[in-house]
């Protein structure tokens, strides 16, 4: 049997010697076409939008993003075909962040510095730059030393669609009320509207992608604060932007506003993170399931009274397997009054109260308490989006809530242990996004995109569908030459370490799809050229040690 094993394997390596002695044809590669505009302008190129269009990433604006930027990109191609200079308002360093006339801005009712240098990668995820580099220091000051134009490049971090037609929105005089620092330093503290600033340049093409912050804002503070755009608002200032751009004889390429509930700031935070070996949180399980058996019990009570869903509202941390959060709720009925009549009705309730330590007599307290405190609480589910900086949040003392216990007779242990964010007090409004919140976000988000897409249909304008490009993302991931990019956080390569704005390679892969949705339209071939950019030698990351 050896012996015919062999016979087989030198038949078959003579059949492949044959083959190839007989085969003297080369194999050459068809040469690319050379690169042509088509019937596009790229003269005078001009981008307009947000954040995504200045180069916004790891949470700040800085030079090496903005070059980096997807506009910056698509101009050095450009150039290859008649494309002009591009010049951007490039800030002071590579620190990142925004300083007013010497001095860090800060809020007012939180006191925590606004546009803050840019965010690191410490080795197990995103931290502050000075947290690694403590001489790192933000000189970019939007009183004192700001770039002068004109620029090409006018994408203002934070900006909403009306505000590009906003006059003042780049006044010094203005802010913080009704300016932006990345506005004012494109306008020079005039009354110029970012798309006056354009048309003064007489472009012969432009990008637009605006609309992300007109749900975003609104998202990101978890549906607590700030407010979607309304249609007519976003209407009007679309078509006025589309309009104006285009009156002059101007080409363009327009991009769609994604689905922002599907980026790592929305979906890297599970919903069940309390880990039950977590020696802080697994020894305390008995403790809190006796503590919320009392309230699931009035739960089930109220639902045999006709209250619906009552049950839903049930708390319970297993000792197993890691356990949901809780949350607040605001969408729910409000139970607080019918949970403290539940609990003074029962007669182990002043029982209760003392195996904690108080006095009977607190009982009527402790109920409206609890009443307080749960009348909207729940276990959050896999359809509830934690945003990302809640992962800080979690599992921590909240000390103005516990100093407000202690101020209602609590001991300062007791009230710290009721104070515990997501575990005995529900993460509030701002860390969670609820599905009545999501399905918000995407009305208005399908209503935008729909604007857009006719805007772009009616004035023959080149369309990117950032939405679609996005779903890819967060559903498998897109290869691109050895790499494969997706919406994870840190490790995907695609998203930078704020959970929100692209890497450099994820601009790089942007700048490719603004390409090809203008070949598509004006018969250019940046693709079929083999002028597209080589995602792979962008990078994801930057070092703490470039300032």
């Amino acid at each position: 049997m050896k012996h015919i094993k062999y016979i087989l394997m030198s038949a078959i390596l003579i059949g492949f010697t044959a083959c190839s002695d007989d085969d003297t044809t080369e194999m050459t590669e068809e040469p690319l076409p050379e690169l042509t505009a088509g019937n596009a302008n790229f003269s005078t190129y001009v981008s307009l939008g947000n954040s995504l269009t200045a180069g916004f990433t790891d949470n700040a604006l800085f030079i090496a993003g903005q070059q980096n930027s997807f506009p910056n990109t698509l101009s050095q191609k450009f150039a290859l075909v008649g494309g002009g200079s591009f010049t951007q308002p490039l800030t002071s360093d590579n620190v990142g962040g925004l300083i007013l006339a010497g001095n860090p801005v800060i809020n007012p009712v939180t006191g925590a510095r606004l546009f803050a240098p840019r965010l690191v990668f410490n080795g197990s995820g995103p931290a502050p730059l000075q947290s690694l580099n403590p001489a790192a220091m933000s000189t970019t000051d939007f009183a004192l030393n700001n770039p002068s134009g004109p620029f090409n490049n006018l994408g203002v971090p934070g900006a909403l669609s009306f505000h590009l037609i906003a006059p003042g929105y780049g006044n010094l005089a203005n802010f913080p009320a009704a300016a932006n620092p990345y506005a004012i330093r494109i306008t020079g503290s005039t009354d110029d509207t970012i798309l006056g600033l354009a048309m003064d340049q007489s472009p012969s093409f432009f990008s637009l992608w605006i609309g992300n912050n007109d749900v975003l804002g609104y998202a990101t503070s978890g549906g607590a604060s700030g407010a979607l755009t309304d249609q007519a608002t976003f209407d009007f200032a679309y078509s006025t932007l589309i309009s104006t751009l285009t009156s002059q004889g101007a080409q363009g390429v327009v991009a769609n506003i994604p689905d922002v509930t599907s980026i790592p700031y929305f979906t890297t935070v599970p919903f069940a993170p309390l880990d039950p070996t977590n020696p802080s949180f697994g020894p305390q399980i008995p403790t809190l399931n006796g503590i919320f058996g009392q309230l699931n019990q009035v739960f089930a009570f109220l639902e045999s009274q006709g209250v619906p869903n009552a049950t839903d509202r049930q708390i319970v941390f297993s000792e197993t397997s890691a356990s949901a959060v809780v949350i607040q709720d605001e969408s729910l009925m409000n139970l607080s009054t019918q949970i403290s009549n539940v609990l003074m009705g029962s007669p182990t309730f002043p029982a209760f109260v003392e195996s904690f330590g108080l006095p009977a007599a607190a009982a009527q307290q402790v109920a409206d308490l609890l009443g307080l405190v749960y009348g909207q609480a729940r276990q959050a589910t896999a359809d509830d989006l934690l945003v990302l900086p809640s992962s800080a949040v979690i599992g921590t003392v909240n000390q103005d809530f516990a100093a407000f216990l202690g101020t209602q007779g609590l001991p300062p242990t007791l009230a710290a242990q009721f104070a515990v964010e997501g575990v005995s007090l529900p993460l509030a409004d701002n860390w969670v996004l609820l599905p009545t919140e999501q399905a918000e976000i995407a009305q208005a988000t399908t209503g935008f995109n729909a604007t857009i897409a006719a805007s772009a249909s009616q004035a023959g304008l080149a369309f990117v569908d950032a939405n679609a490009l996005l779903n890819q993302l967060d559903n498998g991931g897109i290869p691109t030459g050895e790499h494969i990019l997706t919406s994870s956080l840190v490790t995907g390569g695609a998203f930078s370490l704020d959970g929100v704005h692209p890497t450099a390679r994820g601009y790089a892969l942007i700048a490719n799809e603004f390409m090809r949705a203008i070949d598509a339209t004006y018969g250019s071939n940046f693709e079929a050229s083999g002028n597209f950019v080589d995602v792979g030698d962008y990078p994801t990351n930057y070092s703490p040690a470039l300032q």
